[in-house]
């Protein structure tokens, strides 16, 4: 057999592989959410657990103290943000009474000049409009109660792969050299040096994407809260928090914020003197981001084009919903990856060059 056409069998093997596991995954994809987070969560902490098991602690002790790391840490930050958000919903629903009455001395009126418009209720035709549809009110309900219970049943779905998802990752952090050792084993020997070279680097680059990732989030949540408590703005925890957390989407988290800052800012202030501090803390956050922050904490090593990004969490999300939307850009990481090395086989390939 000559060496072209058993590298072209090779590669037909490869594209068989793909196929079939982009098949499993299309499958699987109601059930597997819970198991990618756990594998991601385990990947973040097995050098802990590793670490652990260095100093004669075994991997079972370890994965239950990591977990207990990660369960009383996910607690402090409950026991710390839940008070805080109370207050600030406290203050939003003092301030709704002020916020209607500006909108009805002040904005409706600027409506009603502008486009030449009454705005006023007319509540004769409101008593008439409720009269009319009273008698629907059964048909409905009859309407409502499955999207209910379809609404009950993905609720109850949530709580069943949020409950099994430290099942998971309790086993994966116990046996993950065990599985590592047992992958290794079903490569085959022809392939096992250029798997190995491609495991090392997607290991490489997830960790420097999780990690630096991780931290621009932080970083970012620290400035946004910050810049808008120093210029006065009330709600500027949750506004700042929303912001910070939407950066691993480009611009969407700068959108969001301005947005949402904006209105609050409209709604506090009651003039524009107040909105400019809030757009200078969004423009020099968003070029403390793009100039500072990313590119030292993240850098251009990764290499994923906004468009794609945007396209990853909406495909990850179809196919896992909420946590896809999570995984989605660490596990576009890694198929850049490997696409990467695809691109370099097919321009030394005979389709290529022949």
């Amino acid at each position: 057999m000559s060496n072209e056409h058993s590298n072209e069998i090779h590669y037909l093997w490869w594209l068989i592989l793909v196929c079939v596991t982009g098949g499993l995954i299309y499958l699987l994809s109601p059930i597997l959410t819970p198991f990618l987070l756990a594998a991601v969560i385990a990947y973040i902490c097995n050098p802990m657990v590793t670490r652990m098991a260095d100093h004669g602690i075994s991997r079972t002790v370890g994965a239950v103290l990591v977990m207990l790391l990660l369960s009383g840490v996910f607690a402090a930050l409950i026991l710390i943000m839940v008070p805080l958000f109370e207050e600030e919903a406290r203050r939003l629903l003092n301030k709704i009474p002020v916020y209607l009455d500006m909108i009805k001395n002040h904005i409706i009126p600027l409506l009603e000049a502008r486009l030449n418009i009454s705005l006023e209720p007319d509540m004769n035709l409101l008593k008439e409009a409720i009269s009319k549809h009273w008698q629907s009110a059964g048909g409905v309900a009859a309407k409502v109660l499955p999207s209910l219970t379809s609404g009950g049943m993905a609720i109850v779905e949530f709580l069943v792969n949020l409950l099994l998802v430290p099942v998971v990752l309790f086993y994966l952090l116990r046996d993950w050299d065990l599985l590592i050792k047992l992958v290794d084993e079903m490569i085959p020997r022809y392939w096992h040096h250029q798997v190995s070279l491609l495991a090392r680097e997607t290991d490489r680059i997830l960790a420097e994407f999780l990690r630096g990732q991780l931290s621009v989030i932080l970083l970012m949540s620290i400035c946004y809260i910050t810049g808008l408590w120093l210029v006065g703005l009330e709600f500027a925890l949750p506004i700042g928090l929303v912001a910070g957390i939407l950066v691993f989407v480009p611009y969407l988290g700068m959108i969001v914020g301005l947005t949402l800052a904006t209105l609050a800012a409209l709604m506090q202030f009651q003039g524009w003197s107040g909105v400019i501090p809030v757009w200078i803390v969004f423009g020099m956050g968003q070029l403390l981001e793009g100039m500072l922050i990313t590119p030292w904490l993240v850098g251009d090593r990764i290499g994923l084009h906004p468009v794609m990004v945007i396209f990853a969490l909406l495909a990850f999300g179809q196919l896992f919903g909420f946590f896809g939307i999570l995984l989605a850009l660490p596990v576009s990481a890694v198929l850049l990856v490997w696409i990467r090395h695809l691109h370099q086989h097919y321009l030394q390939s005979n389709l290529y060059n022949s």
